[in-house]
């Protein structure tokens, strides 16, 4: 089958690869219907982390299922599945919490020695634990519609959840990429009064706007803080989308005494925080990594419902042989987030 390859640094290429096969009893085979690219895949393109030439890359997939094995229960051939960007058990004590990505036997697509989900198929490690079936109301629908539950909308869920987003707080959103857009999105959902958006590039704030965010702040450092602060007088949730040492240092500066910083930015080129100023401000700090699988049943009952669609967030589109080209839209950042169609959902 065919496949997206990291050859090195800003060098993705479409090479023929193995095809995928039930190894496991607890496994499947998932062909892709539609896959994306994630920020987090532009740090291995930059030439960040520890990824290999001729590893896999991709996370993120809706597919239909074509194989399981002997011992799969949930899923079935034939089935529409989302897949969140790890794989877990859903049996051992963390995936029992809701904290599957911290799963005993869990792992992330396109680790070493797996596949990754920018190609015609995927092996899914502990299906029953791991995939999602897509209810037959969505069967037909875009998977433009079902694509951010594999990430970027559990993550920003995730940051709302965790900072205590709720009915009548003020939230400021750091960073305008896929994850935040999620986050404004979340935010209201959750019945935040207001959020302010801060970000670098004006037709993604715009785009906030347009999914709920009531104000934006184009800007960084002490000119974007002191907007904010006169937006907000202070967030009582701040949702730290970015993961470098300016975005966590301006959520700690439009953060309100005693309120909570939601961080799911991946951490990049960080060199600490001031415990000491957080400690006298009764400022928290809590997120991480999403456990996606946790969230994706109960948001994708509001996307059946009608009331929940994060499509947006994915503003082009590009076949397999295209994938190459979307790394290179998202890095120029002409692209908020691109989304690969490989094959037909029938």
């Amino acid at each position: 089958m065919r496949a997206a390859v990291f050859e090195g640094p800003g060098n993705i290429r479409i090479q023929q690869v193995p095809d995928p096969e039930v190894e496991l009893t607890t496994d499947a085979v998932v062909r892709v219907v539609s896959a994306a690219i994630c920020g987090s895949d532009l740090w291995s393109y930059r030439g960040y982390g520890q990824r290999t030439p001729g590893a896999r890359i991709g996370h993120e997939f809706v597919g239909i299922v074509e194989d399981v094995g002997a011992d799969v229960r949930t899923v079935r051939s034939g089935d529409l599945v989302i897949s969140p960007f790890t794989w877990s058990d859903g049996t051992c004590e963390y995936c029992l919490d809701g904290l599957h990505t911290s799963c005993v036997d869990g792992g992330v697509y396109a680790e070493p020695g797996h596949d990754g989900a920018q190609g015609e198929a995927v092996r899914v490690p502990h299906a029953d634990g791991t995939l999602v079936v897509v209810p037959p109301v969505l069967r037909d629908a875009d998977p433009g519609l079902l694509l951010p539950l594999c990430d970027a909308l559990p993550t920003g869920h995730h940051a709302a959840r965790v900072a205590g987003v709720r009915f009548g707080r003020r939230v400021v959103v750091v960073g305008d990429g896929a994850v935040g857009l999620c986050a404004v999105i979340a935010a209201r959902r959750l019945g935040a009064e207001s959020v302010v958006v801060i970000g670098h590039h004006e037709e993604r704030l715009e785009l906030a706007g347009r999914l709920g965010a009531t104000d934006t702040v184009l800007g960084r450092g002490d000119e974007a803080v002191e907007q904010a602060m006169t937006i907000t007088g202070g967030a009582h949730a701040v949702l730290e989308c970015v993961g470098a040492q300016a975005s966590l240092d301006t959520a700690i500066a439009v953060a309100r005494d005693g309120a909570t910083i939601g961080y799911v930015g991946v951490p990049h080129l960080v060199e600490g925080i001031d415990l000491g100023l957080l400690f006298g401000r009764n400022i928290g700090i809590a997120g991480g990594i999403t456990p996606a699988r946790a969230y994706i049943p109960e948001l994708l009952k509001d996307i059946a419902l009608g009331h929940l669609d994060a499509s947006a967030v994915l503003d082009a589109t590009v076949d397999l042989e295209g994938v190459p080209d979307g790394y290179v839209a998202m890095d120029t950042r002409k692209s908020v987030k691109v989304r690969v169609d490989i094959s037909s959902p029938e």
